[in-house]
């Protein structure tokens, strides 16, 4: 007696439906990049400048304004990443000037290359950053208040130093040391394109962006970064390293600080000690033009660039306008205010559109 063997059918995988993309609109992811304002501004600018300003539109002119904004936008490079984490430095213009006198003296009061001062100057502006993030994270200190207060150190000991050695508030001349050629060239050349004569900061200013701006998009760190200015709490409790991310900032703006300094030092072969006073704020304010937010987590590299172009273009373009230039702090304030209220508004607004 044979009986039916029924089988029943291999029950179906379940159907899952893959929520839609939201496809953002061109404007929207336009206006949703930081730089998108200090772009449109430095379009403006050049043109409001190219028009008023005929020495404007001559290419020593544009060598001359590329000059000024790389002597701000490298820097500003480093300390637009500091803000996106969420910190600030305002030691970072008298480091400037704390990393040449120590390059310059170290090489000269001992007779050395003067390769050994840039090296161990290095190394003391590596420990400076090193000692600022160290105690923002440690204490809890905000950072304005730990680094207004490395400034001041900074200031009395340039100045006091100085004075102690050298009888003056500025080095000897160190030409004729030997390294000072090899090194004129790395941070201090000129380079003839034909058409063009730049500075080497110029193209170390674009190197620099370019790094920054691989490491903001493409990296584990960029994302440690912009999480740690976003909401450092939750950032620690996916993993980041918040204390070691902040810490590797400040040493980012100390490296960067360092790298003006030797410029400076080659460039003019002495350094004054005052030097720097008062540039941490211009660097702050291009970071904050190129679209940085002060309360971290927003910005970009190529934003304080951009930032940094307007400066140059703005302090270079009065003098080729023949106004007086003394109108420039005005002008100053007024761009970070009215940069801050359109950064805001950009990013709202992109952020409600699609």
């Amino acid at each position: 007696m044979s009986s039916a063997v029924t089988t029943s059918p291999p029950p179906q995988p379940p159907t899952t439906t893959e929520p839609a993309r939201v496809q953002r609109s061109l404007v929207s992811r336009l206006l949703g990049r930081p730089e998108i304002g200090a772009l449109a501004a430095a379009i403006a600018i050049f043109i409001f400048f190219f028009v008023i300003a005929p020495p404007f539109r001559t290419l020593p002119a544009l060598s001359t304004v590329l000059y000024a904004s790389s002597t701000i936008g490298i820097v500003a490079v480093a300390v637009a990443l500091l803000m996106i984490g969420g910190e600030f430095d305002l030691s970072a213009g008298v480091a400037v000037a704390t990393a040449a006198l120590a390059s310059a003296m170290i090489s000269y009061q001992f007779s050395l290359n003067a390769w050994v001062g840039v090296l161990i100057s290095l190394v003391i502006a590596l420990m400076i950053g090193f000692v600022n993030g160290y105690l923002v994270v440690r204490t809890g200190i905000p950072s304005f208040l730990i680094t207004l207060s490395t400034f001041f150190v900074l200031q009395g000991v340039n100045l006091g130093v100085t004075k102690l050695i050298t009888g003056t508030v500025a080095t000897t001349d160190i030409s004729g040391l030997d390294g000072f050629s090899s090194a004129h060239a790395i941070f201090a050349s000129d380079l003839n394109l034909g058409f063009i004569t730049l500075k080497i900061t110029v193209v170390w200013w674009l190197v620099f962006v370019a790094v920054a701006t691989w490491i903001l998009l493409r990296t584990r760190t960029g994302n440690w970064i912009f999480a740690s200015g976003g909401n450092a709490d939750s950032a620690r409790a996916v993993g980041v390293p918040v204390p070691k991310v902040k810490i590797g900032l400040f040493m980012g703006v100390a490296f960067l600080a360092w790298f003006l300094g030797q410029h400076l030092l080659f460039n003019f072969n002495t350094v004054q000690a005052g030097q720097g006073v008062g540039n941490e704020f211009i660097y702050i304010i291009a970071a904050v033009v190129g679209g940085a937010l002060l309360t971290g987590g927003y910005g970009s590299a190529i934003g304080s660039a951009l930032g940094a172009f307007i400066f140059g273009m703005v302090t270079q373009g009065i003098v080729f306008a023949g106004w007086d230039p003394n109108w420039f702090k005005a002008f100053l304030g007024a761009m970070l205010l009215l940069a801050v209220l359109v950064n805001l508004y950009v990013k709202n607004y992109a952020s409600q559109r699609r």
